[in-house]
Order: structure tokens, then sequence, then C-alpha cells
């Protein structure tokens, strides 16, 4: 069995960015207005069920808000009234998720079965919003190391991800990395279209760039990874969120477009959602640098 080593390090993407603006004139007295155009609120659902292995996957919940301007001190407003359901297609499961607060909707009865369809319904303010996703298996991942060779930096930590992909199958995975240290989680698209049935030895370095709010990895501290099995239209989605992610801390640089998901609002498609109803499976690991 061959492994194939996949590295990423340096200036790694995130899915979250802290954007600092810096003044890019000294000495400018004068006060000029600008007129920041505004797009309506729209309904953001973060409806990720994820079943992670040696669990029942039962609990599960769904989280909705409403967008606010962007200079507005609150990010979002948390959305209360909603209908929520989820239904598994192939065996016509109901599974109900009760608003338990700041715009958080939950279950502890749902029933995730590898290889079904199923059916996210929301309904809010007279509109309906529809998606589907199947749940699609993931394989455990084999071990978890450090060195300091694989990397660009042999002065640097790193953490290598070994799992294997099955053979005869096509495979989508995202890699979710978070360090105790790190502000939010790195996220990484990967598929096996060249790599189909061989072990996958994924390199993980952080470089040190303070003002990203990204510091290599030290001894003793402890790194948290999710390997999820996901759809190839999440994937894709998933590699156009991180790499727009990228453009942040530019204030001349390209405005990224708006990355509609596979919500659809089926009482008017104009007013469409934000956010992407995904089903996975998940296989976790820690490990802690010595």
């Amino acid at each position: 069995m061959k492994i194939l080593k996949v590295p990423y390090t340096g200036n790694i993407k995130r899915i979250f960015k802290l954007i600092s603006l810096v003044p890019l004139f000294f000495g400018c007295e004068d006060t000029v207005d600008v007129d920041v155009p505004e797009s309506e609120p729209r309904l953001a659902i973060e409806a990720s069920l994820d079943w992670e292995k040696g669990t029942q996957g039962n609990e599960q919940q769904i989280r909705l808000s409403m967008t606010t301007p962007y200079f507005d001190n609150d990010q979002s407003t948390p959305v209360v009234g909603a209908s929520i359901q989820v239904i598994n297609v192939d065996t016509e499961e109901l599974f109900v998720f009760g608003h338990q607060g700041n715009g958080i909707y939950a279950t502890d009865e749902f029933v995730p079965r590898l290889n079904n369809s199923y059916r996210l319904e929301v309904t809010y303010d007279n509109e309906i919003y529809l998606a589907e996703e199947r749940l699609h298996s993931v394989v455990d991942i084999d071990e978890l190391a450090q060195s300091r060779e694989n990397g660009f930096d042999d002065d640097l930590l790193e953490l290598n991800i070994y799992f294997t992909d099955p053979e005869d199958e096509v495979n989508f995975y995202i890699i979710w990395c978070q360090s105790n240290s790190d502000l939010f989680p790195f996220l990484f698209d990967f598929d096996d279209e060249f790599v189909n049935g061989n072990q996958i030895h994924f390199t993980y370095e952080k470089s040190d760039d303070p003002d990203n709010g990204q510091f290599p990895f030290e001894p003793g501290e402890t790194a948290w990874v999710r390997l999820l099995g996901v759809s190839e239209r999440y994937h894709d989605y998933m590699g156009l969120l991180i790499s727009q992610s990228g453009t942040g801390g530019n204030p001349f640089g390209a405005v990224p477009a708006t990355l509609r998901g596979n919500i659809v609002n089926t009482t008017d498609q104009d007013h469409y959602a934000l956010g992407y109803f995904r089903v996975a499976q998940v296989a976790t690991g820690l490990y802690t640098f010595e």
C-alpha cells in the first residue's frame, strides 16, 4: 500500500478570519463620509447534523439567525418562532427540532442511517426553506503523530494525520483541525480523485502569523482533529468558502461573492437563505504534542 503525503503549511486559509483595517494615510484630518450599501437581512441556517463515530448521534441542533448590517455591533439576531423538522426520505422517519432559546433548535431523537437521504424543512415568517443531503460514511483516523521534517520549516512542530481511503469508491472529505491555542478551526477540503484506495498522510504545520492569530504548535499543546465524509457538492461549497476566506485584510481586494448553499426558499427563490444543510459521519482524534 502506498502512502501519499499531502502537506499543508504556510499561509493556511481559514473559514473565519479577523479583518483589521489599517489607516492608509496619516496626517489627514478631513472627515470622509462613505455610503456603504446595505443588503436586506437574510435568514442564516446553520444545519450541520454530524454523527460522531462511537456515539448514537441522536442529539443534534440547528441554529437560526438573521444577518445584520456589517457595522452593527450585533453580528446576527437569533430567530424564534420557526418550525424545523428533518425527514429521513428513505424510511419516512420524522424528527422535530424544538426551540431551546437563542435561536437554537434541538432534538435528542435523531436516528442517523448511513447512505440514507435526509430532507430539512424550515418554516419561518410564512416562507418555507428546503434542502436535502445524504449521510456519507467516513473511515477511521489511522494515526495522529508529530514530526518536524515533513513540512517546510524543520524548526516547527507539525501534526501528521493518517487515514486510509476505501478502494473503488469516490470519496470527499473535510478535515477540521483546532488546537487549544487557536481562536478558530482550520478547515481543508480533500478528495480521493488521484489517491483512491491509498493511505493518506496529511501534514498540518502552522507558521508564525500573529496578525491572523496563528502560532506554531508548541509542546503541551493539544490538537483536535475531525475527519468528515461529505457529499461532492458540500466539498465544492466548502472549497470555495475556504478560498474566499483568504481575501480578508486587503481593503482593495475583490469582494467575495455571496455563496449560496443547498437551502432553497420554495416560497420566494429570490429571498434565499444563507448556509448549508450537511449530514455527515465524523471520525475524531486528539493529539498532545510532546
